[in-house]
């Protein structure tokens, strides 16, 4: 087993070291929500804050039965026993993959931590490309041949899991995609993991949007957290919501984390409960930062597309997945090195998310670009027209500055350059 620091986090430390040292870095790389927490939410923190017992390692009552009333009004009827929470999202999809057990089948490309715990606890991700312009799900039509393949070599495989929508494309899977994949899942007997942190931000016009567990609440798991829509990443707090009737999954799920961490911190369970009633401020707030987060994400597209990358439109969250191949300077790792250090624009390679090294794609993430400031991202939350505000407007003109210098400076074609080198015949 070979672990190292996530790359995510490790590229956003590299930056800031980059920055004290007096350097100009455009911070592309760390998928952070960027935003301020809302002042009703540090209130309800505040006034929990002399709550210091365990608690539930399930969760507080509360909690859950909020967590539980949040996927109701979402159409899925959801029993308050089923829901676990643990401190993110993140830590629950660990203890899902203990719980559950086997191999599992992920997206290629698909977020860096998920091959990472997968390897953690011992189990190998059997790794397959979405469709063609959709990103978070594995194409169905090849799941079913890869999972064959692996039980005939004596590999147990017991899951695949899905982002909706995607980090890191910013792609949402149609809903034939996911019509598909379920049908699938019930031939492989397989369990459905479905991360739906980015489901509340989804972009304007919103794509329609189904969750698996909308057509299998049988063999879908759902986990979500405020990480993205509320950007309370720092405060460490997620949901899990389990089928009716999975017993011995909770069962499992709770001996995990009664090993690993016992219970969420009290305080900010308080402070999610609130959350996950959606109060209308928190509503309001949640649409601001979707609207946001869609407008600069398509600013940056648009960057891109000028430059001659080919980038799908992003759809939902943060993130842009742009193919730099016709720039001809190497694969993922080379291209994000070549715009960070010669640039200043700190991207993360492609093979970072299981994707071919070879490959020229990168993930972009815009949510760093609203502002420096609680005063800059709040004026970003409200202004008619954020892209007009200096801050973002001088790091829209960064990027498209860096990717214009890197599209000239890139080097002719080998052919090309290898006839130049032919001398000419002399006439006779």
């Amino acid at each position: 087993m070979s672990v190292t620091l996530s790359a995510t986090l490790a590229a956003n430390e590299d930056i800031a070291r980059r920055r004290r040292a007096g350097e100009r870095v455009l911070n592309l790389a760390f998928g952070e929500a960027g935003l301020p927490v809302h002042p009703a939410l540090r209130d309800e923190l505040v006034a929990a804050s002399d709550r210091n017992g365990y608690g539930p390692v399930a969760g507080a009552s509360g909690l859950r039965a909020a967590a539980a009333d949040y996927w109701n009004r979402r159409g899925l009827i959801t029993d308050p026993e089923m829901v676990v929470s643990g401190p993110g999202s993140k830590s629950l999809l660990y203890g899902l993959l203990l719980a559950i057990g086997g191999d599992i089948v992920l997206t290629k490309p698909s977020w860096v931590s998920y091959a990472a715990q997968a390897d953690l606890v011992g189990a190998r991700p059997l790794l397959v490309a979405p469709p063609p312009g959709e990103g978070g799900v594995p194409d169905p039509e090849r799941i079913t041949s890869t999972v064959l393949h692996a039980r005939a070599q004596g590999r147990i495989v017991r899951s695949v899991l899905v982002t909706l929508p995607d980090n890191p494309t910013g792609r949402l899977a149609t809903p034939q995609t996911i019509c598909r994949l379920v049908e699938v899942a019930r031939e492989l007997d397989l369990m459905i993991i479905s991360d739906e942190i980015y489901r509340d931000l989804l972009h304007d016009p919103a794509p329609h949007y189904i969750s698996p567990a909308d057509l299998a609440p049988e063999r879908t798991v759902i986990t979500t957290g405020l990480s993205k829509s509320l950007a309370l990443g720092g405060w460490r707090i997620g949901v899990a919501r389990l089928p009716d009737g999975a017993h011995q999954l909770r069962s499992r799920l709770l001996a995990v984390a009664s090993e690993i961490w016992s219970a969420p911190a009290a305080p900010v369970q308080e402070a999610a409960t609130y959350a996950f009633t959606e109060p209308p401020e928190l509503v309001e707030r949640v649409t601001r930062s979707r609207r946001l987060h869609g407008l600069v994400a398509r600013a940056v597209h648009d960057r891109f597309v000028e430059a001659g990358a080919s980038v799908p439109m992003p759809q939902g969250g943060f993130y842009l997945y742009p193919d730099l191949s016709h720039l001809r300077l190497g694969g993922s790792a080379e291209i994000a090195r070549v715009l960070l250090d010669e640039h200043g624009l700190g991207v993360l390679p492609g093979h970072a998310f299981g994707d071919d090294p070879a490959a020229a794609r990168v993930r972009v993430a815009v949510s760093l670009l609203y502002g420096d400031t609680t005063e800059q991202r709040l004026a970003a939350l409200t202004s008619p027209d954020p892209l007009c505000l200096p801050w973002i407007a001088e790091s829209l003109d960064h990027l498209a500055t860096g990717l214009k210098e890197l599209s000239m400076a890139r080097p002719e074609p080998v052919r090309e350059r290898r006839q130049a080198l032919v001398p000419t015949p002399a006439h006779s």
